[in-house]
C-alpha cells in the first residue's frame, strides 16, 4: 500500500508545482519558479495559507510575488516565458469573483501568443453551503456556472476542482498542457475556496520530483523532398522567419541555410532578432507595417517559406502582401494547424530540424545571381528609409521615431527592448535593429495596451543579466502602471521609456486614413461650444504619477536630452523612468503595406466617402492563398 500524507488542496498543490522541471537538449529548469498573487477571501486561507506554511517550514520550494494588478501579474509570467523559450513560466492565484475575472484579459494573451501561463482563480463552495457568497454570480440556467467558466474560451485546457482528489488528474493535465509547443498558453484550474483547504490523504508519488521533457519533432523524409523539391523550382523565393524559430533556438541554423542558399529572411514581430538585422540576407519586417525592402520581396515571391509563423493578418498585410498570382507556401511549423495555412506543402516539425534537413536536401542549391542583386538593392534603400526616419530634425517635438533612433545607438545587443499596442510596434517593425532575438520584445498577438510594463518586471526576473528597456506610449501606461511599485519592491532596475503625446498616435492616424477625422483619440477637455473631446490638453503629469509609485524619473525635451538621460537611466540601480514627449501627428515611417479595417459604406461626411472609396480599391488586392 502506498504511503500518503495528509495536506489541504492548496498544500498538496504547492507541494506538487514546486517539483516540477522541463527540459530540453538536456538542460533542465524549472517549469514553475514560484507563484504570483494578490491574495482575498477566495484564497487566503486557502493558497496563501499553503504558500506561508512553504516559506515557513521550507517543506516546498515555491516563492511567492505579490502583483499590484492580477492582469498585471498574468502578463509578467507570459513575458517570463517568452524571454525562456516557453520552457518555464509562474502560477498565478487570485480570489473569486473580480481578482479571478481580472486574469482572463492575460489569458487570452497568452494563448493567442502560444506561450504558457498557469492561472489558479478562486471559485465558489463547491459544497454550496454558503450560497450565494460574496463575488458570487447567480445564473438561473445552473447552479454550476460561474464566472471562472469565462476562461474557458481563452484557456489551452480548464477545469474545476470540485473534490480534492481530482487535483492529481488535474494537476497532471495542465504540465502536459504548458509543455506541449503546439498546445501551449493558458491552463487554468479553477480552485473552489472550501476545497482549498480541506484535507486528503494523499500519495507521496504526486509529489515526487517529475521532468516534463520537450522533444523536438523529426521532420518526415518525405515531407523534406516535396519542399525542397518546391523550393528548387524557385526563382524569387522568400523566407518568412516567426516566433517559432526562436522558440526552437534555430537561429544560428537559419542564418547557415540562409547563407547557402542565398534566400533572403524576412521576419514578424516575434521572429525579429533570428537573423541579425546586418546580415546581409537580412530584409525586415514583413506585412502592414513590414520594411520596404521585406514587402516588395514578397510581392514577388514564387515560394515562401514560412518557419514558425502562424501568418497573422497583419504578416500577411490582410491577404495581400504576397502579390505573385502564383505563389506558393512551404510551412516549417511544429503545430499542423499552422503548418497547412494558405494551402502550404506542410512540414510539422521542429525548427531548428527542419531547417538542417531542409539544408541538406538542397546542397548545392542556390538562388539566382539577380536575385541576390535584387535582395541587396532593396536592403540599401531600406536603410536609407531608415537613416531619414532616425534622422528628421523634427520640431519643435520630436517624433518618435527620432526617439528610436537615439534607442538604438545607446543600447547594446543584449538589452531587451519591451513594446506591446498603439504606434509604436509599427515603428519598432520597420526600425527596430535587433542583433539578439530576446532583444525585441514586442507583443503583437494580442496587441494589449497594459501589457509593456508588467512585462518589463517578468523579463527582468527571467534574465537579470540583461538591460530591460519598456517603451510605452501613455495610453498603455494608463491602463497599468501598477507594477513599477511591485519592481521597487523587488529591487529590480528597469528602465522604463515613457512616451507621451497626450493622446492615442496610432488610432488616431487609423482613424484619419478612414475618414474618421481622429474623433475620440485625443486626450482633451470636453469643449463646451463642440461637445466634442477637442478642448485644450489635459494637465495629466505621469511623470509625477511613476515618481509616486516609486521610481526614479528623468526628464528629456529634445532627442539630445533623451540621450543623456538614457545614458543616466543605464548607470543608476534602480528602476528608473524617462519621461518624454514627442509629436503626436508624427511623422512615422512610410507604408509598405495594408490592413483591412472596414470603412463605411455609406455616409454623410465627406472624409469618409473619400476613405471608402481608397479602400474599396485597396480591397481589390486581397485573395485567398488557394
Amino acid at each position: 500500500m502506498s504511503q500518503t500524507v495528509r495536506l489541504t488542496t492548496a498544500q498538496a498543490l504547492v507541494r506538487f508545482l514546486a517539483n516540477q522541471y522541463s527540459e530540453r537538449d538536456g538542460q533542465e529548469q524549472r517549469l514553475i519558479p514560484g507563484i504570483w498573487g494578490i491574495f482575498g477571501h477566495g484564497n487566503v486561507a486557502g493558497l496563501g495559507q499553503a504558500l506561508l506554511q512553504a516559506a515557513v517550514t521550507k517543506e516546498a520550494d515555491l516563492p511567492y510575488y505579490l502583483a499590484r494588478n492580477e492582469q498585471g501579474m498574468v502578463h509578467a509570467s507570459v513575458a517570463y516565458a517568452k524571454m525562456r523559450d516557453r520552457l518555464a513560466t509562474f502560477a498565478c492565484t487570485a480570489s473569486t469573483g473580480p481578482g479571478s475575472t481580472n486574469m482572463i484579459t492575460g489569458a487570452a494573451l497568452a494563448t493567442t501568443n502560444r506561450l504558457p501561463v498557469l492561472l489558479l482563480p478562486s471559485d465558489m463552495f463547491a459544497t454550496r453551503a454558503a450560497d450565494p457568497v460574496l463575488q458570487q454570480l447567480e445564473d438561473s440556467r445552473g447552479g454550476d456556472v460561474t464566472v471562472n467558466d469565462a476562461f474557458r474560451a481563452v484557456s489551452k485546457y480548464f477545469d474545476r476542482v470540485s473534490r480534492p482528489e481530482q487535483l492529481i488528474p488535474a494537476a497532471l493535465a495542465a504540465m502536459r498542457v504548458l509543455t506541449d509547443p503546439v498546445e501551449t498558453g493558458a491552463v487554468t484550474l479553477a480552485l473552489p475556496q472550501d476545497v482549498q483547504a480541506e484535507a486528503y490523504e494523499w500519495p507521496l508519488e504526486f509529489f515526487r520530483r517529475r521532468v516534463w521533457h520537450i522533444g523536438r519533432p523529426v521532420p518526415e523524409p518525405a515531407a523534406i523532398q516535396r519542399a525542397a523539391a518546391l523550393l528548387r523550382t524557385a526563382r524569387k523565393p522568400l523566407v518568412i522567419a516567426g516566433g517559432g524559430t526562436v522558440y526552437s533556438g534555430a537561429e544560428t541554423q537559419l542564418r547557415a541555410f540562409a547563407e547557402a542558399t542565398g534566400i533572403p529572411v524576412a521576419d514578424t514581430h516575434a521572429g525579429k532578432g533570428a537573423v541579425p538585422w546586418d546580415h546581409p540576407y537580412a530584409v525586415g519586417g514583413i506585412g502592414s507595417t513590414g520594411s520596404y525592402a521585406a514587402n516588395e520581396l514578397a510581392r514577388e515571391a514564387d515560394v515562401v517559406l514560412g518557419i514558425g509563423t502562424r501568418y497573422s493578418d497583419f504578416t500577411t498585410a490582410s491577404h495581400t502582401v504576397f502579390g505573385n498570382p502564383d505563389v506558393t507556401f512551404v510551412n516549417l511549423n511544429v503545430a499542423r494547424l499552422d503548418a497547412v495555412k494558405h494551402s502550404a506543402e506542410p512540414l510539422v516539425a521542429d525548427a531548428r530540424l527542419g531547417i538542417e534537413a531542409l539544408a541538406q536536401a538542397l546542397t548545392g542549391w542556390q538562388v539566382s545571381p539577380d536575385h541576390r542583386v535584387r535582395t541587396r538593392e532593396l536592403i540599401a534603400r531600406t536603410r536609407e528609409i531608415e537613416d531619414e526616419c532616425f534622422d528628421l530634425g523634427h520640431g519643435p517635438l520630436p517624433a518618435q521615431t527620432e526617439i528610436l533612433g537615439a534607442l538604438n545607438d545607446v543600447l547594446d545587443d543584449r538589452a531587451v527592448v519591451i513594446n506591446a499596442a498603439g504606434s509604436m510596434p509599427g515603428d519598432l517593425q520597420q526600425l527596430w535593429r535587433a542583433r539578439d532575438p530576446k532583444a525585441y520584445h514586442v507583443e503583437y498577438a494580442y496587441s494589449c495596451m497594459g501589457y509593456e510594463v508588467a512585462a518589463g518586471l517578468g523579463a527582468k526576473m527571467a534574465d537579470p543579466t540583461r538591460e530591460v528597456v519598456v517603451l510605452v506610449g501613455d495610453g498603455s501606461y494608463l491602463m497599468m502602471a501598477q507594477e513599477i511599485v511591485t519592481m521597487v519592491s523587488e529591487g529590480l532596475k528597469v528602465i522604463i521609456v515613457l512616451v507621451q503625446n497626450h493622446g492615442f498616435a496610432s488610432i488616431g492616424a487609423l482613424s484619419e486614413s478612414l475618414g474618421s477625422q481622429r474623433f475620440g483619440t485625443k486626450y482633451r477637455f470636453r469643449d463646451g461650444d463642440s461637445g466634442l473631446l477637442d478642448g485644450d490638453v489635459l494637465p495629466v503629469d505621469l511623470a509625477a504619477n511613476a515618481s509616486s509609485l516609486g521610481a526614479d524619473v528623468l526628464h528629456a525635451a529634445s532627442v539630445e536630452e533623451f540621450r543623456t538621460a538614457m545614458e543616466k537611466a543605464k548607470a543608476a540601480h534602480r528602476t528608473t523612468v524617462v519621461h518624454v514627449e514627442t509629436d503626436l501627428y508624427g511623422p512615422n515611417p512610410p507604408g509598405h503595406g495594408w490592413w483591412d479595417v472596414p470603412v463605411s459604406q455609406t455616409s454623410a461626411l465627406d472624409s469618409t466617402r473619400a476613405a471608402y472609396e481608397t479602400y474599396a480599391a485597396r480591397k481589390q488586392a486581397q485573395r485567398h492563398y488557394l
